[in-house]
């Protein structure tokens, strides 16, 4: 298999670090394309190879597999290790990532990722509170009752893939996810996947001005560690 897997700049590119972490965290090959966020619409330019015009795609020959959830139940099918191989932990983590994928929009919204920046965030708003506690609960029942350290027993799997960028927007706002969570938390920020796509991250020279405007609305930034 020969796989090339199309995603968005570091910095900002929640949805392309799920399934790039995932690959790079089992060690399933492929090339790295970057199409960064050039302008503020980029669905033109991502139509020449995406058939919704966004990232991340997964090219594997003549195939165009899309969506992060899509490319992860993709690899599922042909590479060992994606899902917990327990029933009840596989169970519990296709849930979590389905949860995931569909919900915590006020998290999103109001907390858009950026590796590279440290926020001071504005008061949070009734939902995003929910959303936190609901991270708080849900990341603690997987470490309890699978053993951690990872969400669904000792094995990173996609459920981590699907959280991995939650855990960069856990320490850039500050999030108060309480200690157990905040231990997977430090755990995902130290292993050597996540650590490789924030260094490229912080080697970024580019900036995108709706992203910026984002960060900018979430907060105040009280640390910048990008490359100027």
């Amino acid at each position: 298999m020969s796989y090339a897997l199309i995603t968005a700049n570091r910095n900002y590119s929640s949805w392309s670090l799920r399934p790039w972490v995932l690959m790079k965290a089992l060690g399933i090959g492929f090339t790295d394309r970057m199409e960064p966020f050039a302008a503020t619409e980029n669905y033109a330019a991502f139509r020449d190879f995406s058939p919704t015009g966004q990232v991340p795609v997964l090219v594997d020959g003549d195939r165009t597999v899309w969506d992060s959830l899509g490319i992860a139940l993709y690899l599922a099918d042909r590479h060992p290790g994606v899902w917990p191989g327990a029933e009840d932990a596989r169970a519990w983590a296709q849930s979590a990532v389905a949860e995931m994928h569909s919900g915590f929009a006020a998290l999103r919204n109001d907390c858009p990722m950026n590796v590279g920046v440290r926020v001071e965030p504005h008061l949070p708003s009734p939902a995003l509170n929910r959303n936190i506690a609901r991270l708080a609960e849900l990341w603690g029942e997987g470490l309890s009752r699978f053993g951690g350290p990872f969400l669904a027993g000792a094995a990173f799997t996609a459920v981590d893939a699907f959280y991995a960028p939650v855990a960069f927007r856990v320490r850039t706002y500050g999030l108060n996810v309480g200690p157990v969570a905040q231990a997977w938390v430090d755990h995902m920020l130290a292993i050597p996947a996540m650590r490789e796509w924030e260094s490229a991250a912080l080697a970024e020279t580019w900036r995108e001005e709706s992203h910026e405007a984002e960060v900018g609305a979430a907060g105040r930034i009280v640390e910048d560690h990008r490359a100027i």
